[in-house]
């Protein structure tokens, strides 16, 4: 049985991988991987360079991102099974997808202007083979689902004149729709901007801290400050996996990352392998609401609304913090009803000695510092990544040597690949919404509902997100939730941050949702449970991410809109609420709940996450009567034992 003192490296795999089978990374000699740890660092450099000294026109700069990262992509995973080894075909997609960027370069002032409208046949070829390599790219990288999606798009941005009612629109010819596609308004905007900035700067980041042993400090440190407490490592897994998730792109990748060390250790202190390997899934999933970083959806959340990095943050941060509660008490509640303990000391590392090390979190807070003090989020990003490496410095073991930081620079290059596929892939999907009109059908959709019944609206742009984030990583499925839900809500009155916020929660928990929960299912493979069952577990331990997003809607307090006063009610109610939900769903209150106490908590717990005084008192009301018929029965299972329920 491994122990938390090793390193976490030598017992996960990469995180990077999914659990898809479409993600088969090749072999390399000693010689040829070092070619390519050259070219991935290189990549990275590029970015850095063009980023913090001299920029370059735009969209060359994001037609570089997605060609080189391509060309890169055909070479490391192979297209299909059995083939171990780079053949003619790969190379040929990557010499295609370099030349891609060599035409735009060759064309670019006149592109500018005929891109879309009036393109000739060259355009159309280059536009053509650029929107295949980029499916081919996010079918070696993300699986199947996301490419499926864009070309169903694409049939209905060429066919969608012979559909019914609101779904139908003029109908667009090839040549025009494919250049659109492969232009600032499809492949190359918005998202794939946010992908060409923020996030590689971001998940370059997370290498360093991976590479540098901080990021196995934060888990060793979960292990010191929880690991003996009741149910100690699914606390563990809670903590460490939302610290990883908030640096790290992707839901699954995350869960197989911290995964493969917290479930064995879960299973071995008494959880069911189904709750294990749901904790893990749930927490990873967490993590990409927690700011400062948010797993880089609040970067994309702000280019895409304009809104204020900070602002961004600042609201996430108290519905994070309750979903990170309410996942705690689940574990808590758990632990208590299985009679769970946590791993002996001798098993745990030495809080003392960590704490010697305390200075490697310097790169977290001086980031958190430099972006609350209204530096760049390039900058910023830059600056702490420098600070990874000065950081190490002070210590022998963990020195970042120029070998270490060049294999940073490489894994930071490798592990954005998948972000780069999956953000260009949503721009197909997002310039067809735009080009058509769709966007604008479902927030007349949205708006028509909201006239009658504001809930039916919310509930209808719950539903609609969800569905369209089944199966994609969290990023792609925020980008296209945010196109076609997002300008609804807006449109309705809801102010944007609300309306994105509100987007970006169920997008995410499209990851833990059934019957498509990529994270879960990562999960349960490592646990060994079945992964239906598992996902219905994790949608349950995630229950409170289904709530807050519509508690906040209808009580701003609780993303810091507000008198002082009342945005500290509004966080006491909705604790109180969160703990009552705990105890309904896990069924513990002052001990086992029968189904009316259950029923009754349920209840108060929507009650008091609602914000509303009047509700609140309704709800505390049904909790004292809860509370009073719960301490009857415990109170006669003390006096007589064989009367307990």
């Amino acid at each position: 049985m491994a122990t938390p003192e090793k390193s976490v490296s030598e017992q996960q795999p990469d995180s990077t991988e999914l659990p898809d089978a479409s993600l088969r990374e090749r072999s390399f000699s000693h010689r040829v991987a070092l070619v390519i740890t050259l070219i991935s660092a290189g990549y990275v450099l590029f970015h850095l360079y063009v980023l913090n000294i001299q920029p370059i026109d735009p969209w060359i700069f994001r037609s570089l991102h997605l060609s080189v990262g391509s060309a890169i992509a055909f070479i490391i995973y192979s297209g299909w099974r059995g083939a171990a080894r780079v053949n003619p075909l790969d190379l040929a997609f990557a010499v295609a997808a370099l030349w891609c960027s060599y035409y735009l370069y060759q064309n670019l002032s006149g592109l500018y202007f005929r891109v879309g409208a009036l393109p000739n046949t060259n355009d159309v070829i280059f536009a053509s083979i650029g929107i295949f390599l980029v499916l081919e790219f996010t079918r070696r990288t993300s699986g199947i689902i996301l490419p499926v999606l864009a070309l169903i798009f694409i049939a209905y941005g060429l066919f969608g004149n012979m559909l019914p009612g609101l779904l139908e629109h003029r109908g667009y010819s090839y040549s025009r729709l494919i250049s659109y596609l492969y232009g600032n308004e499809g492949v190359f905007g918005v998202i794939l901007a946010a992908s060409s900035t923020y996030l590689v700067l971001f998940i370059v980041f997370a290498a360093f801290l991976q590479v540098s042993g901080v990021g196995n400090y934060f888990v060793q440190l979960a292990f010191a400050l929880a690991g003996r407490s009741r149910g100690g490592p699914a606390k563990v897994a809670v903590i460490a996996s939302g610290l990883m998730g908030m640096i790290n792109g992707t839901s699954a990748g995350n869960a197989v990352a911290t995964g493969s060390l917290t479930i064995p250790l879960m299973k071995r202190v008494g959880y069911r392998a189904r709750f294990a390997a749901a904790v893990e899934a749930t927490a990873s999933t967490g993590g990409q609401f927690l700011p400062p970083i948010m797993g880089a959806g609040a970067f994309i959340m702000a280019e895409i609304t304009g809104i204020p990095y900070t602002q961004i943050v600042i609201a996430a941060t108290i519905p994070a913090l309750l979903y990170f509660f309410s996942v705690y008490l689940m574990v808590d509640k758990e632990a208590l009803k299985q009679g769970l303990v946590g791993l002996p000391r001798s098993d745990l590392p030495d809080l003392r000695a960590l704490m010697t090390s305390i200075y490697l979190l310097a790169p977290i807070l001086i980031l958190i510092f430099l972006l609350m003090s209204g530096y760049s989020i390039i900058r910023s990003g830059t600056l702490a990544m420098v600070a990874v490496v000065v950081t190490t410095w002070f210590s022998t073991r963990a020195r970042m040597s120029p070998k270490v930081i060049l294999d940073a620079l490489s894994m930071g290059g490798r592990m954005s690949l998948q972000l780069v596929a999956v953000c260009a892939c949503a721009g197909i999907i997002v310039g067809v919404i735009s080009l058509t009109g769709l966007g604008g059908r479902f927030s007349y959709i949205l708006f028509s509902i909201a006239q009658q019944n504001q809930l039916a609206a919310l509930l209808a742009a719950m539903f609609i997100s969800i569905i369209l984030g089944m199966g994609m990583p969290t990023t792609a499925a925020y980008a296209v939730a945010a196109s076609v839900v997002a300008p609804g809500l807006v449109r309705t009155g809801m102010d944007p941050l609300l309306a994105h916020l509100f987007v970006f929660y169920f997008s995410v928990m499209s990851a833990i949702t059934p019957p498509i929960a990529l994270a879960a299912f990562a999960t349960s493979g490592i646990a060994g449970s079945p992964p239906m069952r598992t996902s219905v577990e994790a949608f349950k331990i995630g229950l409170a991410a289904f709530i807050v997003p519509f508690a906040f809607v209808y009580s701003p307090a609780l993303i810091m809109v507000g008198d002082p006063l009342v945005i500290g009610f509004a966080i006491l109610t909705a604790m109180a609420g969160i703990f009552l939900l705990a105890s309904a769903v896990q069924g513990w209150l002052l001990g086992r709940a029968g189904i009316l106490v259950r029923i009754g908590t349920f209840i108060a717990a929507l009650l008091l996450i609602s914000g509303d005084l009047l509700l609140d008192l309704v709800g505390l009301a049904l909790v004292a009567g809860a509370y009073l018929f719960q301490y009857r029965i415990w109170r006669a299972s003390r006096i007589n034992p064989s009367s307990a329920a």
